[in-house]
């Protein structure tokens, strides 16, 4: 089992609460609320530094950590 950041955790729960489970809606979502600091005024770098990067270049990371947390929910 992954271990993931609780806070990297309580992102991916807050963008699944408001856009679901489906992907690629999820990614377009996280990626919205980054780029605003919705959640708890984290962006782009600070979730980079939990383990999510929505760079297209290390999104099977991200993929990975919210996949954990789907089967973490379950």
């Amino acid at each position: 089992m992954m271990i993931v950041n609780p806070l990297a955790r309580e992102f991916v729960l807050f963008c699944i609460n408001r856009r679901g489970q489906e992907w690629p809606a999820l990614y377009d979502e996280m990626s919205r609320v980054a780029g605003r600091h919705l959640f708890r005024g984290l962006g782009y770098n600070e979730l980079k530094k939990l383990g999510i990067s929505l760079s297209l270049v290390n999104i099977d990371d991200t993929i990975k950590i919210v996949d954990a947390v789907r089967t973490q929910v379950q």
